[in-house]
């Protein structure tokens, strides 16, 4: 039985991956590895806890010790870290956090991987690294050859962590490979982000917080699509590649808050213009030629399709993401929107 060690696995993308990997594959183990921070949710894992081939470790990925132990014991032959610090927001707010998870974390993960011999360390990451694109230029887009050109603490920390990876491919023949991802929606997605949050707050008539004039464009990746697309480079991706995968959705903010209002049958007078996050990018668009040509994958979920879906998920789903709203988050949530 193949062993899959997926760190993050009770956050958003992770949970998503661990529930497709399951569901795929009958003859993989699944060791789940996730520190529970504010993101991490059990009740995202709910759906497999009881599944023989699926086992959860709480641990952080920087505490080397722990990690380590893991490792001993399980002997994983892949290796698929979602495992970060996520929020820009939040980065602004505490960099340093962003610097320990996603910087040291990695740097422990690779260590453990090398020591043990895994097959394949696969690092998930973020079209952020490159920075953004000018919202004049709809003919631009991020290849795998786009400089790293970062805008905040997390995107900062997250191309470290890359340039981390790739360093031990060169280096010690670590047999790692990375992607970098658009925006994902989708179910279990935490509700500070921006889809879950409009969707969250229209349903309860509150205040649509949007920043700027909502003309930031983001290319939309649903969350089963990026599953796919990760499940693909892992098992025949290319040693000491990067591989980008975009979903073909580009949407400015206010046209997905507007999309969300209209499904919900909701006013746009809902919507609250805020004052912007500094460094705020523009656009982010990414070709995802390679990954096609080399894997044959590209997104069969279009945006309207996609939104639909994840609404109605949120919609059947409502127990989940009120019993996050109810405690933390919505300490953090008045604390960023207050006085904006």
């Amino acid at each position: 039985m193949k062993k899959v060690l997926v760190t993050g696995g009770a956050g958003f993308i992770g949970g998503n991956f661990v529930q497709y990997m399951l569901n795929k594959y009958n003859d993989y183990k699944i060791i789940c590895v996730d520190a529970l921070t504010y993101a991490g949710n059990m009740e995202t894992l709910e759906p497999v806890m009881s599944n023989q081939n699926f086992k959860f470790i709480k641990a952080d990925i920087s505490d080397r010790e722990a990690i380590f132990k893991i490792f001993e014991a399980e002997q994983p032959n892949i290796v698929v870290n979602f495992a970060a610090e996520s929020h820009v927001d939040r980065s602004i707010d505490n960099p340093g956090l962003f610097l320990q998870t996603n910087i040291i974390g990695t740097g422990v993960l690779l260590d453990a991987s090398r020591k043990y011999g895994v097959e394949r360390y696969h690092q998930v990451s973020t079209d952020e690294v490159y920075g953004d694109l000018p919202l004049d230029r709809t003919d631009l887009f991020f290849t795998e050859d786009t400089p790293i050109h970062t805008s905040s603490p997390y995107s900062a920390s997250k191309a470290s962590a890359d340039l981390l990876v790739l360093s031990y491919y060169r280096t010690f023949k670590l047999p790692v490979t990375i992607s970098r991802c658009s925006n994902n929606y989708g179910p279990y997605h935490f509700p500070e982000k921006l889809i879950p949050l409009m969707i969250a707050n229209a349903l309860n008539d509150k205040p649509l917080p949007v920043y700027g004039k909502g003309e930031n464009v983001r290319d939309w990746l649903y969350v089963e699509d990026h599953c796919t697309a990760i499940d693909l480079v892992i098992h025949k991706g290319r040693i000491g590649e990067v591989y980008n995968i975009g979903g073909h959705n580009e949407r400015t903010n206010l046209e997905v808050v507007k999309t969300i209002l209209k499904e919900l049958n909701k006013p746009e007078s809902l919507i609250k213009y805020v004052t912007d996050r500094p460094g705020h990018d523009m656009r982010y668009a990414i070709d995802p030629t390679k990954i096609k040509t080399e894997l044959d994958w590209e997104p069969t979920t279009l945006f309207d399709e996609g939104i639909k879906k994840t609404i109605k998920w949120y919609l059947e789903n409502r127990n989940w993401w009120e019993n996050i709203i109810s405690g933390e988050y919505k300490n953090y949530y008045e604390k960023m929107y207050r006085d904006r």
